[in-house]
């Protein structure tokens, strides 16, 4: 039993780093605003965006970053000689500390060849792979794209349309999530400043005024946003000692982008769109990470079948924090790659018989790699299991058989069952 002494210390140096990293928000760091969009489009879309590294600097952060290195620095400090460098508190909190100096980092250079470098320590890169000799995240992302290619070229399942005005999405999906999320205090509203459809914070699902949605995809912010983004969220806050996992690091930003992908696919809420758009991310990714400018990227978009908006709203994310004709911010490698990471740990969980472990992925925003910590954490008592758990988590047989299932068809050859089912189909 751990003693009531090293949780309450573990309690302060949790609630010191919450605090250090409340004012730090990459996204308000990085974004273009409109006015840099209406220039391009003025332009005819045929030059790079006006965006300099004095964009930047002109942005208010709210925090010096130096300062705010060092203080990060002194609480890592403290966390090792209070909580000794062994404990896995101490190992979990560190981590936080030194991926947060990161991001401070990487924000500071904003504009620069390093923000490039420091993105991909932080969120990789489109030539990562998962083992020696495997595909690497783009050639996944190519080996998705070929079924997906074929199933949207055909008329059999048509996109759903998108005649569900702001307003009145805000209500379905506060209805939805009332519904879903019982005792979790959500809250759905609209927003004019959000460059995407929608964005989720701790506590609430800002929705873009100027979009209209169609059903499916308000089911998949109310299981990605919702049960996933928010859900953790509020289960971190509810945690009586380790409060840091209310807020997400970039490794947690990946597992958290993985299970809300897990989560669409396993709750038939997805679609084959959906998932190109995420292969699209990874596709622009990798060809500015190969010295392709914003304009190049865009036009291979559009050529794509992209409207010019779709293609600009994903190019922007490609180059935000760089400039039009440097390296990508890669934090969209997260949803594949996390994806395939949460999607591996809860099939060997499921083959080892450990599936009662998985419930422990929602306990906060937390990095797969350190899921051995969080699962030694709740076993001592320092981490209280989930408040809110999704249905298909809390009760795991469905999610036990499909894995099971899948693993044992995964064995066959596709080619081989290719050539022996074909003549059936006409």
């Amino acid at each position: 039993m751990v003693e009531q002494h090293f949780l309450e210390h573990a309690r302060v140096l949790s609630d010191r780093l919450v605090q250090l990293q409340s004012p730090i928000r990459i996204l308000d760091a990085v974004n273009w605003d409109r006015s840099v969009r209406e220039r391009f489009f003025q332009r005819k879309a045929e030059f790079n965006p006006e965006v300099t590294r004095d964009f930047y600097r002109q942005k208010q952060l709210g925090f010096d970053p130096a300062d705010l290195r060092h203080q990060l620095a002194v609480l890592q400090r403290d966390i090792v000689s209070q909580l000794g460098r062994l404990s896995p508190v101490s190992q979990l909190m560190s981590r936080a500390c030194r991926e947060y100096r990161d991001v401070v980092r990487m924000i500071e250079a904003r504009g620069t060849q390093e923000f490039h470098e420091l993105s991909v320590e932080l969120f990789g890169h489109p030539d990562d792979v998962f083992h020696a000799n495997e595909p690497s995240l783009a050639q996944l992302a190519t080996m998705l794209q070929s079924p997906l290619d074929t199933l949207l070229a055909s008329d059999v399942l048509p996109e759903e349309k998108k005649d569900i005005d702001a307003a009145t999405a805000v209500e379905k999906l506060q209805a939805q999530l009332n519904n879903s999320m019982q005792g979790v205090n959500v809250n759905v509203m609209l927003s004019d400043g959000i460059v995407s459809d929608a964005a989720a914070g701790s506590d609430r699902i800002k929705l873009n005024q100027d979009v209209k949605f169609s059903q499916r995809e308000l089911d998949i912010l109310e299981v990605h946003e919702g049960w996933i983004h928010i859900g953790t969220t509020q289960n971190g806050l509810q945690q009586p000692y380790l409060t840091c996992l209310s807020k997400g690091t970039p490794s947690a930003t990946i597992t958290q982008e993985g299970l809300a992908v897990l989560t669409e696919v396993i709750t038939l809420r997805s679609t084959p769109r959906r998932l190109a758009k995420l292969v699209s991310r990874i596709n622009a990714v990798a060809m500015a990470a190969d010295g392709a400018e914003f304009v190049e990227v865009f036009r291979k978009l559009v050529a794509d079948g992209m409207s010019q908006d779709e293609a600009y709203t994903l190019t922007q994310r490609v180059f935000r924090g760089s400039l039009p004709d440097g390296k990508p911010f890669t934090k969209d490698l997260a949803y594949i790659r996390g994806f395939v990471l949460v999607y591996n740990l809860i099939r060997v969980a499921v083959q080892l018989g450990k599936i009662d472990r998985l419930p422990l992925l929602l306990t906060g925003k937390l990095a797969i790699d350190d899921f051995r910590l969080i699962c030694e954490l709740a076993d001592s008592g320092v981490i209280q299991q989930p408040t809110f758990v999704p249905p298909h988590f809390k009760d795991l047989r469905g999610l036990a058989t499909w894995l099971s299932v899948g693993r044992f068809l995964g064995d066959f050859s596709f080619a081989q069952l290719e050539n022996d089912y074909r003549p059936l189909i006409p």
